[in-house]
């Protein structure tokens, strides 16, 4: 066979057989990859093994280490060999004096190599060949600095009017101290007047959260996702999956299993664990793992802040793919999903900046809580965003399950390391630069906290990073209008705003229903101002309690619907929950603006049932668009 001119000798010395050969040079030919960067995903046998015997056979030294000290790099240099993708890399030495130039590749012909090094003497007494992985561990040590450096400092020095490192402007602040005196001093003038304009202001916002569920109900239903369309794997980019790790060690066995399932050419794959350098737990977890040529640890030197973002901003220099997706660590994302995010920017255009995959909850017969989230996901991953995303308004991403251009990504500044939500920050960032976010069906599973701490730790953090992303993209609120449009301006204040004030407004309607109830079962009668009142009251809370119910109940697939009085009745003590998160949140943003409260995520439990199963829904398309044969390989 043509494909392995050039191989024999390598394959006598690697013991493989030729069908074993015809095999990956066939998969080579159907990924549009060369035969060694197969063979080295194959894992036929370890890295050092497979470089060393290489070497042996086009002639060269074997270098087994590399020191990162001895590696002579400009820092424009060592920025563009960390964002290649596997491939051949060339990198000058000096050790005691003596230049080298290390060689490493996944693209070399062994026959071609020898031939071509065969009467070069002085040349090959300069080269070494070393395997990929050492000579990237080497770049990545020698960058720490360099990569620590643009990850806390890059935005805010680049563009520090997107960044959440400095808080409210001089006068949001003004603002918001004239709302905490003045509201004070005016209900002791006048608490009447007070009053009244406290519930317009409460109706306002409640309002506007009700009008967006209604108008999504129109559209909403279960997530009704299909296969994406067979396609060409030789058309297939890069593909980058970044895991943010910290203190994860218990659901390493899981990731593992759930990264295993996903569909996509191995030798155009990356897979990069970043993880905290002082976090030995979840380093050793991933050390008892089999990591496999395309998998990658990135440890990030600890410092303040301790954030999700920071870490991804450390990472994301270090990455080789055309696309990239972020995921969690409880995360079990649908096998065909990265098919579908790619199906998604091929069809769209270069303004497509990031596709949002839907969050399932899959342990919602955990318990009270998780029932109650896995009705909020799916109103919010299956009608709302969707809602949004069709119109071309911004919204805000999820927290995991983003796939994102890597071009448009780095071009708006990458994640805001003090943002403590920056999926949210991101939604916006994109559609201020003129980008669009979009939605796709394949979904991903993961476990909701089923502890009330455990929850409200996550919620106060949520609710404080959209506080971040709000006081941020409103310190200009005339230039935000005018990059985002009327639209998208108004989505903003919902989706921020309009559900942080609602959370806190919630209590002050219960408050009034409950005195002002009291009162009238007391005296028999209210006054006209005390009935007017209280009816606002209790068509507000009608109105938000009507709206959430109808959206999730249509929201859900039809199994999950049953028993559904039961978030009927867990809804009123559910919403207290998230009025005491989002008091937690204004508390936190005064006095602890970055700091991350983590979630601690347990080995997940199994879905309900394997009927229900998200990953058991999906359905072929009736007629591929490409031929069998260009079937994706997913070795």
């Amino acid at each position: 066979m043509a494909a392995l001119n050039g191989w024999s000798g390598l394959l006598r010395r690697l013991r493989i057989t030729e069908d074993d050969a015809l095999r990956l040079a066939a998969r080579a030919n159907a990924n549009g990859t060369e035969l060694l960067d197969e063979l080295y995903v194959a894992g036929v046998l370890p890295e050092d093994a497979l470089y060393r015997t290489l070497a042996a056979e086009i002639g060269l030294r074997f270098e087994p280490a590399v020191q990162p000290r001895t590696l002579i790099l400009r820092d424009a240099e060592l920025r563009m060999l960390l964002a290649r993708p596997r491939g051949q890399l060339h990198v000058r030495t000096d050790a005691g004096g003596l230049s080298r130039v290390l060689l490493s590749s996944t693209t070399l012909n062994p026959g071609q190599a020898h031939r071509r090094f065969a009467d070069r003497a002085e040349l090959v007494s300069r080269l070494r060949l070393v395997a990929p992985g050492t000579l990237r561990a080497a770049l990545l040590h020698l960058a720490r600095r360099l990569l620590l450096g643009e990850a806390l400092r890059g935005l805010f020095a680049s563009r520090p009017e997107f960044s959440a490192r400095q808080g409210a402007t001089s006068w949001q602040g003004l603002m918001l101290g004239l709302l905490l005196v003045g509201a004070p001093v005016a209900y002791a003038l006048a608490p009447r007047a007070t009053t009244w304009s406290a519930f317009a202001v409460i109706t306002t916002v409640f309002l506007m959260c009700v009008g967006l569920r209604l108008a999504a109900l129109r559209e909403a239903g279960p997530a009704n996702p299909r296969l994406p369309a067979l396609a060409n794997a030789r058309s297939l980019p890069v593909y980058t999956i970044l895991v943010a790790l910290h203190s994860e060690a218990e659901v390493i066995d899981d990731l593992f299993r759930a990264l295993a399932r996903i569909v996509w050419p191995r030798s155009k794959l990356e897979i990069k664990f970043v993880c905290e350098a002082d976090d030995a737990l979840t380093l050793a977890a991933i050390a008892r793992q089999r990591l496999r040529p395309w998998m990658e640890i990135i440890q990030v030197p600890p410092c303040e802040p301790r954030t999700k973002p920071k870490a991804l901003a450390y990472a994301l220099p270090a990455v080789g793919g055309e696309f990239v997706a972020l995921y969690d660590a409880e995360d079990r994302p649908h096998p065909m999903q990265l098919l579908e995010a790619w199906h998604r920017f091929h069809e769209g255009d270069d303004r497509l900046a990031c596709v949002q995959a839907p969050l399932v909850v899959a342990n919602a017969a955990a318990g009270a809580l998780p029932r109650m989230f896995r009705m909020e996901y799916a109103l919010h991953f299956n009608a709302i965003l969707p809602w949004l995303s069709r119109r071309g308004l911004c919204f805000p991403l999820g927290g995991t399950s983003n796939h994102f251009r890597r071009r448009a990504l780095v071009g708006i500044g990458s994640w805001d390391p003090y943002n403590v939500t920056e999926d949210a920050d991101l939604g916006t960032r994109f559609a201020r630069f003129g980008y669009r976010c979009e939605t796709i069906a394949c979904p991903t599973l993961e476990d909701a906290p089923d502890e009330v701490r455990v929850w409200l730790c996550q919620r106060t953090r949520w609710f404080k990073g959209w506080i971040q992303t709000w006081f941020v993209h409103m310190r200009r609120p005339a230039r935000l209008y005018r990059e985002l449009g009327p639209g998208s301006f108004i989505a903003v204040q919902v989706m921020f705003a309009g559900m942080i004030a609602s959370a806190l407004a919630h209590p002050v309607l219960l408050a009034s229903v409950v005195h002002l109830g009291t009162k009238l079962t007391l005296t028999g009668a209210l006054d006209r101002g005390d009935a007017a009142l209280l009816t606002l009251a209790l068509i507000n809370m009608a109105l938000g309690y009507g709206s959430f119910l109808v959206l999730g109940f249509r929201s859900l697939d039809k199994p999950d619907r049953r028993g559904f009085w039961k978030n009927a009745a867990l809804t009123p003590a559910y919403w207290l929950l998230m009025s005491i998160a989002a008091l937690r949140a204004c508390w936190q943003i005064c006095w602890w603006p970055h700091y991350w409260e983590k979630t601690p995520h347990k080995r997940h439990a199994v879905p309900d049932a394997p009927a229900r199963s998200p990953h058991t829904r999906f359905r072929r398309p009736s007629r591929p668009s490409r031929p069998a044969a260009s079937r994706v390989s997913c070795r």
